[in-house]
C-alpha cells in the first residue's frame, strides 16, 4: 500500500484527487496539505511514499517544495498535478515521474500510480543491491511542442508516430505533439523499445496495438481509436515482430 500526500491550495481539487486515489487498491493512507510549508511540516513527521504537488501554490510553489524535499532523507516520489502545461520541462528536471493535467482522469491517474510503483521498486532494488528490472529504468523522454510551448513527454506514452514533413507527430492518449526529429531517426532509435514501421507515414508502438488485420485486402492495425494502414512492403517485418512479441509473452 502506497502512502501519499496531496499538496494543493484549492480544496475541491484536493477532494477530487483524493476521491480518485481511493479507488485504486494500491493506495493506502492519503495526507493533505493546503500549502508548501504545511506539506513540509507534515512530511517532517509523517514520511510518505509519493507526493502529488500542485505547481501554483501561494508561498512555496510546487517546484519550491520539490527542491526542498530533495534534502529529505526519505524523499517521496514526485508527481505534479496542474492545469499549466508549460511547467513540464522543469518538472522532469526535478525528477518527477509524471505530470498530470487537470482535470485528472481516472485512467490517466491509474497509469501515474503505476509509475510510482515502478520508481519505488527501482529505489528498493538499488538500496538492497539487487538488479533493477528493465521496466523500472528511468523512462525515455522526448521534447515536443504543442501550441508553441515546449514540453517533455514519456516515450512509453506514445501510441504511434505520424510523418509530417521533416518532423514527426507523436500521438498519445491525450493529444498529439510535434517533435522536431525525422521519422526515420525515431524508427532507428526506438526499434528496440517496441516501435515498428508499418507504413511510410506511420510508426506504431506494439504495446498499444489492440487489433491487427493482416490477412485482409487492406491490412491495418488499430491503436487506440485510430486504424492505421499497413503497407504490403512492410507487412513481413510486422508479422515477424508480432511473432517475437508473442513468444516473449509466452516465455514470461
Amino acid at each position: 500500500m502506497i502512502s501519499v500526500l496531496i499538496a494543493d491550495d484549492e480544496q475541491p481539487a484536493v477532494d477530487e484527487l483524493a476521491f480518485l486515489l481511493r479507488q485504486d487498491p494500491r493506495i493506502g493512507t492519503i495526507h493533505q496539505a493546503a500549502s508548501g510549508s504545511e506539506a513540509i511540516r507534515l512530511l517532517a513527521r509523517e514520511p510518505v511514499d509519493a507526493a502529488f504537488l500542485d505547481i501554483h501554490m501561494p508561498g512555496l510553489t510546487g517546484f519550491d517544495l520539490a527542491r526542498a524535499l530533495a534534502r529529505f532523507e526519505q524523499r517521496p516520489v514526485l508527481v505534479f498535478v496542474t492545469a499549466d502545461e508549460e511547467g513540464a520541462l522543469e518538472a522532469f528536471d526535478l525528477e518527477a515521474v509524471d505530470y498530470l493535467l487537470k482535470p485528472v482522469r481516472t485512467e490517466r491517474l491509474h497509469r501515474s500510480v503505476g509509475r510510482i510503483v515502478e520508481a519505488i521498486t527501482a529505489a528498493g532494488a538499488r538500496t538492497t543491491g539487487r538488479t533493477v528490472p528493465e521496466a523500472s529504468a528511468p523512462p525515455e523522454m522526448i521534447a515536443v511542442t504543442l501550441g508553441g510551448t515546449t514540453r517533455m513527454i514519456r516515450r512509453d506514452d506514445v501510441r504511434y508516430v505520424q510523418a509530417q514533413g521533416d518532423y514527426a507527430r507523436l500521438h498519445t492518449e491525450e493529444a498529439s505533439y510535434l517533435a522536431r526529429v525525422p521519422m526515420a531517426d525515431l524508427e532507428r532509435q526506438w526499434g528496440d523499445a517496441g516501435f515498428v514501421r508499418v507504413h511510410r507515414s506511420y510508426l506504431v508502438s506494439l504495446a498499444h496495438v489492440s487489433r491487427v488485420r493482416l490477412g485482409a485486402d487492406h491490412p491495418s492495425v488499430t491503436v487506440g481509436q485510430a486504424e492505421l494502414p499497413v503497407s504490403r512492403r512492410l507487412l513481413p517485418g510486422l508479422r515477424e515482430r508480432l511473432e517475437q512479441a508473442t513468444l516473449r509473452a509466452r516465455g514470461s
